[in-house]
């Protein structure tokens, strides 16, 4: 576990305002418009206490990317060399927000401070593939890899600018993308052929490469060179590629929730250029004492606001993800606890995703307005984010609906048994999966099964003689249907997400429909 970044740990039962501006603001004094002094330092301080709470809110983005960053680093995974890959798939073992146990995942982080970079990226042809994507240090997407990126599975040399290089760039031959920040952060699964992981991770270990770009070099013609637009330089093979072999590893990726948090956004600010994040953002943290080349040193009374600001902004966030209010529109079906606040914004947050239709495209109504609570939600309990996560594309892409209640309202409750049906004809056109999530730190439920998984990809799943499929939840196995079965943990929450991969037209036009969650 890394000592840099702590365990989230529970939230305290009890929140408030702090008592100490609480128990004033009814004795707020004005005299002909101006305040109190008394009353003055009262409201400021209760203005830190805002700030504090919405810079915790808002940063989450940007301290999730560091969070996991430090994880990787903290098991030998070095920017620009290596590569963290799961041969054997993640299990339980590490702490990482909604991760999966049914793809080989390959996560590394770029630094461009020093120029740009290249990831090779190999073709993995079907019945496997590759899904990924490039997200900058404050989770805004840069590009999608693979299947639904501009090599389309069949492989490429991905180059990545940072925001202050100015230097020449190929001419062909590579995907070039440009980053806000100087680190970025990418991400690849493979699917598995036949429950097997093996030749995607052979595929992967053989192919993928991250190496600088040399300026003149391969991708840029000699004419270009003669005239005078960009150096001679040699065209030579890229260096080696560390990969850290990252199944049945515990390290964590998770934000802190203590106040440690703050020093994981201050890392941040001081690392990447001063307008790399958003303006509002910054304004924020700098109000907090968090300021791009400054010291982050807060005095006894802004500290104090801090630790009551990580307290309740932590508790806020947390509730937002998971217990959404029916008026946010996030309901994937009338009526049902099945939800995703990315449908209701789209990857940016902004405008739902565009419909498809036999003509093409047809964009939604654009209202100028960023979803907030959606995108609050969707950071705090899930990590990477891309078009491909959102889109009404059939048989490309990956699509996720999660729930954290029952049929009845009621939380998902370890101690109790419950059955799942998906009716006939699951629409995927990959493989589909339930898997199960501990409510407190959004990460695989730590059980007996080490991969909380129940998927098409296993082979073991039995179906119903009607063609549906049952999946339970509880402490202990239903009799007979042990293959059906994901273990709960009677003294935690949890939530489930359904994930299908390449999904097809009745998950988009909602004909098909899983049931929820029902007590048994």
């Amino acid at each position: 576990m890394s000592s840099q970044t702590r365990v989230p740990t529970k939230t305290p039962a009890s929140l408030a305002m702090p008592d100490r501006i609480e128990s004033r603001l009814g004795t707020l004094e004005f005299d002909d418009g101006a305040p109190s002094e008394a009353t003055a330092e009262l409201l400021y301080e209760h203005l830190d206490f805002l700030h504090g709470v919405e810079a915790f809110i808002d940063s989450y983005p940007g301290a999730s990317t560091t969070a996991m960053h430090r994880g990787l680093r903290s098991i030998g995974v070095e920017d620009n060399t290596g590569v963290l890959i799961f041969s054997e798939l993640m299990d339980s073992s590490s702490l990482f927000l909604t991760a999966n146990c049914d793809t080989v995942y390959a996560i590394g982080f770029l630094d461009l401070s020093d120029g740009p970079m290249v990831i090779d990226v190999p073709a993995l042809d079907a019945p496997s593939g590759l899904l990924g994507a490039a997200d900058d240090m404050w989770f805004r997407w840069i590009t999608d890899i693979g299947l639904p990126g501009p090599d389309r599975a069949s492989g490429g040399r991905y180059l990545f600018a940072g925001p202050d290089y100015t230097g020449p760039l190929p001419d062909s031959g590579f995907h070039v993308s440009h980053s806000r920040t100087n680190g970025v952060l990418f991400f690849l699964r493979a699917f598995m052929i036949d429950n097997d992981p093996t030749v995607p991770s052979q595929v992967l270990r053989d192919g993928l490469r991250v190496h600088p770009y040399a300026p003149g070099g391969a991708g840029t013609a000699i004419a270009t060179f003669l005239a005078g637009e960009a150096p001679l330089g040699r065209v030579s093979p890229p260096g080696e590629t560390l990969f850290v072999e990252g199944s049945g590893r515990s390290f964590n990726t998770i934000p802190p929730s203590d106040s440690s948090y703050w020093d994981v956004i201050n890392e941040l600010v001081q690392t990447e250029p001063a307008d790399a994040g958003e303006p509002d953002v910054l304004g924020l943290l700098a109000r907090v004492g968090i300021v791009k080349g400054q010291p982050f040193e807060p005095d006894e009374r802004m500290r104090t606001a801090l630790e009551e600001a990580v307290v309740v902004g932590n508790a806020t966030a947390r509730t937002v993800a998971v217990s959404p209010r029916p008026e946010e529109g996030w309901a994937f079906y009338p009526g049902s606890q099945w939800f995703n606040p990315l449908w209701a914004g789209g990857f940016e947050f902004l405008d739902p995703p565009p419909q498809i239709s036999g003509d093409g495209i047809v964009p939604s109504p654009h209202e100028g307005a960023r979803k907030l609570n959606a995108r609050t939600a969707f950071f705090y309990a899930y990590t990477g984010i891309t078009p491909a996560m959102c889109m009404r594309l059939t048989g490309i892409g990956s699509q996720y609906i999660f729930t954290m209640r029952d049929a009845e309202g009621a939380y998902l409750d370890g101690r109790r048994n419950y059955r799942l049906v998906l009716p006939p004809g699951i629409p995927q056109s990959r493989f589909w999966s339930v898997m199960v999530y501990d409510r407190q730190t959004r990460s695989m439920l730590q059980t007996d099964q080490s991969m909380p998984d129940i998927g098409s990809q296993s082979g073991t799943v039995e179906a119903n003689a009607d063609g549906s499929t049952d999946v339970f939840f509880g402490p202990t196995a239903p009799e007979g249907r042990f293959s059906n079965w994901l273990q709960t943990d009677p003294s935690k929450g949890y939530f489930v997400i359904l994930r299908l991969y390449s999904p097809l037209q009745p998950f988009f036009d909602k004909t098909w429909r899983p049931s929820e969650i029902e007590p048994v």
